[in-house]
């Protein structure tokens, strides 16, 4: 081992509800003297977005926050590649490790410029510092029309030729990434699982979600976890709520979570006369809610690998989603075919975006008690086995001593 700690510059665009905040909040925490010294550098917040910052404060983590770094693109990009270039310098780092799209691109611009620049000149002699890029999911499919995403493909094809080491998070995402997008070299891949702490679903909530938003209890609540954005497609969730409502099916759907799309699935909620969905907002804790949920709702059109179908596992929760991205490396090998859906390991998929056919796999799982404790019980030693924080810290410190 050097003389000294191996430096780490960790970089992400904002810090706000979702799996990669807590991602780089673990890693900093916990990647620390003798071996490393790790320094978080993150943007702000948008309107509409919960912060997260009370996350690293809670954990340890000062993060240097830019103002100008956000999630949109964005002429103050300028402004952050170079104020990120000045910390650089002044931290001196052996590894620039950028998280997300946004902080991938402007963070690694300006480590490529940390390399080979100094005071507006080239140096002597180009500084030895390495380049890592995790990608939590991308924007590849399903975010942006397909003029504006060819550019972001190229813009990360362009970027990988300066990458040392990238990081997918599951195996379909490897696939996708450097196999369908042709974004990189294969050798330049890891895949590293995200990681979660233990959910302790016997938190006990001063009021349950029966009693706050008076659930019958002859309903099975079916919650959603996660931001109000496009890609989770919770247009679907409130099609299929419809649906439920229509034909009289005992469930209950909640949506916890906030997002610039509240007001509006709220408005459309209210428009259907939906009687069957509540939306909960932002909680800060989620073993209590995922202790009261008899299923977990993921209706997305785009994913990486998801942190909170992750933790919904962990607490034996059966999960039903539309069967993208790193989804289907959770849900495991495809056990039985049913009409217009599919019974995995650990989880049912649902191969379309069709209400009626994520209606038809609620209803299989409302008939059958059984299925559920199964997917459950499997879903719950999986993450056990796969997914701690303190294996995801260990295989990114391992990656870190062999990018030399």
């Amino acid at each position: 081992m050097a003389d000294r700690p191996k430096r780490i510059v960790r970089i992400i665009a904002r810090l706000n509800v979702g799996g990669p905040a807590r991602h780089v909040v673990w890693l900093t925490s916990k990647l620390h003297e003798p071996e490393f010294e790790s320094t978080l550098i993150a943007g702000t917040v948008p309107p509409g977005e919960e912060d997260m910052s009370y996350f690293a404060e809670e954990n340890g983590v000062e993060p240097i926050y830019l103002a100008e770094l956000s999630r949109e693109l964005s002429p103050k990009d300028i402004i952050s590649v170079v104020k990120i270039f000045r910390e650089l310098r002044r931290l001196r780092p052996d590894i620039v490790h950028t998280h997300t799209a946004k902080a991938g691109a402007v963070g690694r611009t300006a480590a490529f410029l940390y390399k080979y620049l100094t005071f507006g000149t080239l140096v002597g002699r180009p500084r030895k510092v390495r380049k890592v890029h995790t990608f939590h999911g991308h924007v590849f499919h399903s975010y942006y029309g397909s003029f504006k995403t060819r550019i972001f493909i190229l813009i990360e094809k362009l970027l990988a030729k300066t990458t040392d080491r990238i990081i997918v998070i599951s195996d379909q995402q490897l696939d996708e990434i450097a196999g369908k997008f042709k974004i990189g070299r294969r050798e330049q891949f890891t895949v590293i699982p995200l990681g979660i702490e233990p959910i302790e679903k016997s938190v006990v909530s001063k009021t349950s979600l029966r009693e706050e938003f008076s659930i019958p209890e002859d309903r099975l609540i079916a919650g959603f976890v996660g931001r109000l954005t496009e890609i989770k497609n919770l247009d679907l969730l409130l099609e299929t709520a419809a649906l439920c409502n229509k034909d009289g099916v005992p469930i209950h759907f909640v949506v916890v979570g906030d997002g610039h799309l509240r007001e509006s699935l709220e408005r459309r909620s209210a428009e259907l006369n939906l009687s069957n969905i509540s939306f909960a907002g932002n909680r800060k804790e989620i073993g209590p809610i995922l202790s009261e949920l008899d299923l977990f709702v993921l209706t997305s059109r785009n994913e990486g690998t998801p942190l909170s179908m992750i933790e919904a596992m962990a607490a034996s929760v059966p999960v039903v989603s539309t069967a993208v991205g790193g989804v289907v490396d959770l849900a495991g090998r495809i056990e039985k075919q049913e009409d217009g859906f599919e019974i995995a390991e650990r989880a049912v998929l649902v191969p379309t975006f069709d209400p009626a056919d994520f209606q038809k796999s609620l209803l299989y799982l409302l008939k059958s008690e059984k299925v559920r404790e199964t997917l459950g019980l499997r879903s719950a030693q999986f993450v056990d086995e796969r997914y701690s924080v303190t294996r995801l810290v260990s295989d990114v410190a391992q990656l870190y001593r062999d990018v030399e």
